[in-house]
């Protein structure tokens, strides 16, 4: 386990797994917003972080939202960066209604703790072959 150093500038409680085995922990809207049908909009968390080098804070969305229509951007927060954790959500639902209420204190997205593996490229003009090659997309059946 690591310590992360955290700034909570709402009356939010800071982010915490819900069950031993979680690997994510809930993110809590700062402010009402509401989200207009397709249109992105970040909203605020109240949560600054300091993340030890060689880590990376993952955002991801909530399966909950997610049923309803509203879309989480995967997000990464480096460990260079002190600013306001933001989500970015767009609701797509096509219905009746199109707005989707956030309100101040809901749980919207997840976000995980994990390691960074930086890399060094080497060009070169040849890769190894496998049995597999180029084949992409549904190259192993549907």
């Amino acid at each position: 386990m690591i310590t992360v150093k955290v700034k909570n500038t709402s009356s939010n409680p800071l982010p915490t797994y819900q069950t031993i085995g979680a690997s994510g922990m809930d993110l809590f809207a700062a402010h009402d917003v509401t989200l207009e049908l397709g249109r992105p909009v970040i909203v605020y968390t109240g949560l600054h972080i300091e993340l030890p080098q060689g880590y990376e804070a993952q955002i991801r969305p909530r399966s909950g939202l997610s049923t309803n229509g509203v879309y989480v951007a995967f997000g990464t927060v480096d460990a260079d960066y002190r600013g306001e954790i933001g989500v970015i959500m767009t609701y797509l639902r096509l219905s009746e209604n199109p707005r989707f209420q956030i309100v101040k204190g809901q749980r919207i997205a997840q976000l995980v703790i994990a390691p960074v593996i930086q890399c060094q490229w080497v060009e070169t003009s040849e890769l190894t072959p496998t049995t597999r090659n180029h084949n992409g997309f549904g190259s192993t059946g549907l």
